[in-house]
This record gives structure tokens, sequence and C-alpha cells, in this order.
């Protein structure tokens, strides 16, 4: 697949001064590729058929605390279920305090970055989780929150990643780069993910605003635009897997890039 972007029709958002401006697989053989698209925002890891696999042994611990992610992971964003409403509307609130929302369906989550009006239709590649996500952040470090929504920060491109879809990529993205999926981890990044993620519960939701934040990082330093978007994420990544398995990383805030985080 092309960098650059090709495989699929893209959403951009136009900045205008300060203002706001499991899913299904991709097949490449060159490696890894991602994609902001029409119906289906997913970013996807590839690998050959004959690529061999070690698999890691897991203590009891660790097998409980992946299995509660892999619960969560499953879980699909139903727009009729009471409490994933909640959720989205709760996320409209920490983004935009003050600015009453009209409905689950409107024109007004175009400014977070959501395709349409609807935003449940986004939620197909990263699920429920994608939106605790997007909650975890916002609640946890609003200011850099705020940052990457409003693009605040940096020399900004004409044509924007849009914010909402993008993060459901981040979070796709690291459910196939820690291999969440498989029954114990078949790679070191999983395997020392999983460490972290039994001394902190929310380590996934702290992973995932430490990638965001890196991701923003990267597209400025690219001086990258929307159709850019694909590189940058695989830089992210990356970068991502070079910290995890560094040495002196004993938790999650030891990471170079969590310190690009403000609260």
């Amino acid at each position: 697949m092309d960098d650059r972007g090709g495989g699929g029709s893209f959403v951009a958002v136009r900045r205008i001064s300060q203002g706001l401006d499991r899913g299904s697989a991709c097949h490449s053989t060159s490696g890894s590729a991602a994609w902001l698209g029409r119906g289906l925002s997913c970013v996807c890891a590839q690998r050959r058929d004959s690529d061999a696999r070690p698999s890691f042994d897991l203590t009891a611990a660790q097998e409980e605390c992946l299995q509660r992610l892999q619960n969560r992971i499953d879980i699909a964003y139903d727009s009729s279920v009471p409490e994933h409403q909640e959720a989205l509307r709760a996320l409209w609130h920490v983004a935009f305090p003050g600015e009453e929302l009209r409905g689950l369906i409107s024109e007004q989550w175009k400014e977070m970055g959501w395709q349409g009006k609807d935003p449940s239709t986004d939620f197909r590649g990263g699920g429920f989780i994608s939106l605790e996500n997007l909650l975890y952040f916002a609640r946890n470090f609003p200011k850099s929150f705020q940052d990457l929504l409003r693009k605040k920060e940096g020399d900004r491109a004409l044509w924007e990643y849009p914010f909402a879809v993008a993060g459901v990529n981040i979070t796709f993205m690291l459910i196939q780069m820690l291999d969440l999926e498989a029954v114990k981890p078949r790679t070191l990044v999983g395997a020392t993910f999983l460490k972290f993620l039994t001394e902190n519960e929310s380590a996934f939701d702290l992973l995932y605003c430490i990638a965001f934040k890196l991701m923003d990082h990267q597209w400025l330093a690219m001086h990258a635009s929307y159709m850019d978007f694909n590189t940058v994420m695989k830089a992210t990544r990356r970068q991502l897997e070079r910290e995890l398995l560094q040495e002196d990383v004993a938790r999650l805030e030891d990471l170079p890039s969590y310190s690009l985080l403000s609260r």
C-alpha cells in the first residue's frame, strides 16, 4: 500500500487560524500501513505467513489483566446502549465545556474531527475502547487534549488530520502493535507492555495518550499534511516500540515521549 494513502478516500480538516480546524484488515506484504478513510478508520500491521512468531508465558496476574483488556477491546460501540450514549455526551462536554450539544447525531461533531454528523460510524475501527481512550485523555491530560483538538501548537499544515478519527486510528494501531488479540504476546514489545499493565490497570489508556501526543509531535517535525498520515503513524509506532524496549524504562511514565504530555 502506498505510504501516501492511495488506498482510501481521505477526510481532512482545513485549519483556519487557531480555531477548530478488531476492524477489517488491509493486506500488504511490505509492512505496516495506515489510512483515514470513509466508513472505516483503520491502522493495520501485517506479517508474512512464514514469519516465525515466538510466544511468551504469562503469570496468572498477567493473564487476568490481559483478559480484562481484551474484554474491553471486544466491546463494539453501540449507539442504543445508554452507557455508550452517556460516554459520547461526556466526551463532548469535556471537549467543548459550556457549549450545548444539540444531539448525538449532529453536524456539531464535525468540529471534533468526526467524518460526519454521527460519530458512531467512525468507531468501527476501534470499538467502544477508542471512545474510552479519548475520554481518559481529556480527563487526565486536559491541556494536551485541548492543544491537539484545537491544533494550538506548531506550524500547522493547511489541511490537518481530523482529531477524533485520528484518535480511533491510534487505538487500533496500539492493539495491533501490542498484539492484544492474541492469547498471549508474540512480540517482546507486547510482553513488555503486559508487565506495565499488571502494575497499572490504566496502562493502555496512558499509552494511548503518549502515542497521540507523540504522533502530533512527529506530524509537526515532518511538516506533514493529511496525505502523509500513513507515514507519520508508521514513524510513531516505530518510536513507541523503541522506547518500550529501553532498559531504563520501568513504567510508562519513564518513556521519553511521556514528557510531551501536559496536564
